[in-house]
């Protein structure tokens, strides 16, 4: 076989093997973390899925969203009405809570889409206000909803339950390792990751992917071309509302209890952070920018005592939260001046540059 056949063939070799290892690794890791760290990964999980979907919509088709917590939100206190049984005080619909996990999300896509007829018609700042009013509307109905919501003081989550298995804290062992409700959900977040990740790339791969970026790109030409614009700009902010909603789901199951606060507007600044950060465009990308973006809080308050100027809020240093907005703003001015296609982009691109040959 040829020089230039083997070099090709060896690298999605090494890709595929280090891929194997690399599941391999994620796979065996609840029996050997605490809940910290297994929590810690659930979140970015949670946020990955939901940074895949804002960056179909804004990496790859160019609609600049401000509001993408508010679809989380719609996931995480739909799942608690569609689940709970009202014995709380609050409204509950007392369903199965896998079937309650679907329709959340379902309704995530739903509000997508009865906001969607503004999204195929507005792009640049003006879809980026349109969609922030999105976030006041949903903090008004959280805060005041109380039925609903719980107000101010949130509501409780029900766990998990599917094929017999409860994803609470009920201890089950395997191979003499007891797993808790985070061990569990760590094996579902990965099955919800993987399966998001894989669906978004085919899409991006595919003619969607295509007409997404053409319209990014330059959205007259691409309605020149024969590219419904309209109707493709609404079934994307749709997709990404279901992706939001599937996030918002996870979260829940993760805290175990949703209140009004968490659901505001720097949430979705910080998920505008994952994907320029990451990569606009990019599975990838939005997986590690999601990692970024959601680990450094939690490093830095697991270890802000090691650290300078970083304390416990109230203690007069800056509080771990508050410093970790400041370095991933720092981040995304320096990826945005020196980096401007992300963390993955440009690991992509010195991969072509030290090895063209094993690229063609």
């Amino acid at each position: 076989m040829s020089e230039a056949l083997v070099k090709p063939l060896r690298a999605v070799r090494s890709r595929t093997y280090a891929g194997a290892a690399g599941a391999g690794v994620l796979l065996a890791l609840p029996f050997y973390l605490d809940r910290f760290w297994l929590q810690a990964g659930l979140f970015a999980m949670a946020a990955a899925i939901g940074a895949i979907g804002i960056n179909l919509l804004t990496g790859a088709t160019g609609q600049l969203s401000m509001g993408h917590a508010f679809f989380l939100a719609v996931g995480a206190y739909g799942y608690c009405v569609f689940a709970a049984d009202g014995g709380d005080g609050l409204t509950g619909l007392g369903l199965p809570t896998w079937l309650a996990a679907v329709l959340a999300v379902l309704v995530a896509g739903v509000a997508g889409g009865l906001f969607s007829p503004i999204s195929g018609r507005l792009s640049g700042a003006y879809l980026g206000i349109a969609t922030l009013a999105l976030v006041f509307i949903g903090q008004h109905v959280m805060f005041n909803a109380h039925d609903l919501t719980g107000g101010a003081n949130g509501r409780d989550v029900p766990p998990l339950s599917l094929f017999g298995l409860a994803f609470d804290d009920r201890e089950l062992l395997v191979a003499a390792v007891p797993f808790g409700s985070a061990e569990k959900l760590w094996y579902a977040g990965l099955v919800l990751l993987a399966a998001g990740a894989l669906f978004a790339r085919g899409v991006l791969r595919g003619r969607p992917g295509r007409a997404m970026n053409a319209i990014r790109d330059h959205r007259i030409a691409a309605g020149v071309l024969g590219v419904p614009v309209a109707r493709h700009r609404a079934a994307v902010f749709v997709l990404s509302s279901m992706y939001a909603g599937l996030a918002g789901v996870l979260l829940a199951l993760v805290f175990q209890r949703t209140v009004p606060d968490y659901f505001g507007i720097t949430l979705s600044l910080e998920y505008l952070a994952m994907i320029v950060i990451g990569g606009l465009g990019s599975v990838s990308g939005a997986v590690a920018g999601a990692v970024f973006v959601s680990l450094l809080p939690q490093l830095l308050t697991r270890y802000s005592d090691a650290l300078p100027l970083v304390s416990a809020p109230g203690t007069g240093g800056i509080a771990p939260g508050e410093a970790s907005r400041y370095l991933y703003g720092a981040a995304v001015v320096l990826v945005v001046l020196f980096l401007p296609g992300g963390l993955v982009g440009t690991a992509v691109r010195r991969r072509v540059t030290t090895h063209p040959r094993e690229e063609r």
